[in-house]
């Protein structure tokens, strides 16, 4: 059983945040390794500003090398825009690994707006991870309303494998302002950087292996 959190987002750009919430989940909950999912588009997000995907995955690439991190575009290959989906398609392909989907409390607060959210929580166990402003909006979530019975104490986070979905933890770690609107808003070329110009056919998903175009 290979305990895996998985982190979904655009990552437009991914950045020091998204490493260190990473990292935090790995010690706070005991896990083997992180997948950022790498989203070809999030259907709750505007599309304009977005850099296109073998350029996200570049940077995600970047910011993960070194780290039990592996970096996947495996949602383009699999057809899923949508997270129950994945997550389903990940539970049937993958059946020795166990799943923990991870998110930051921002989207905790918009998470019943998520396509089957109840179904996505009954599927995997989720661990929220604090995010600066966010404490406060999330405990009044609109899903806590349903999630609330579920709740683990976070001294426990280390034994959600036994876990029975739904069940979510809230993880009070240490918190980082950093954005990837506050970089776009800093640097709205970030994406022509040449720190992301890698030739698309030297760009292999880190679980498929597959090219990343």
């Amino acid at each position: 059983m290979i305990k895996t959190g998985l982190l979904g987002g655009s990552f437009n750009p991914a950045h020091r945040g998204h490493r260190r919430i990473s990292m935090n989940a790995v010690k706070a909950l005991g896990l083997d390794e992180v997948w950022w999912l790498v989203s070809p588009g999030n259907p709750l997000k505007d599309r304009s500003g977005m850099a296109p995907l073998p350029v996200r995955y570049a940077s995600a690439l970047r910011a993960s090398r070194g780290l039990p991190i592996r970096t996947t575009a495996i949602e383009r290959e699999l057809g899923t825009p949508y997270t129950y989906d994945t997550l389903l398609a990940l539970t049937r392909r993958y059946p020795k690994r166990r799943f923990i989907w991870l998110m930051g409390a921002d989207n905790l607060v918009q998470f019943h707006r998520w396509k089957h959210w109840r179904e996505i929580a009954r599927l995997v166990p989720i661990a929220v991870v604090a995010r600066p402003g966010y404490d406060g909006p999330a405990r009044a979530a609109r899903a806590m309303g349903w999630l609330r019975r579920s709740v683990r104490p976070a001294t426990e986070a280390r034994d959600w494998t036994g876990w029975r979905p739904p069940a979510l933890v809230l993880l009070q770690l240490p918190l980082d302002p950093t954005s990837a609107t506050g970089i776009r808003a800093a640097t709205p070329h970030w994406h022509l950087s040449s720190l992301y110009s890698l030739k698309p056919m030297a760009l292999r998903d880190g679980v498929t292996r597959r090219p990343i175009r």
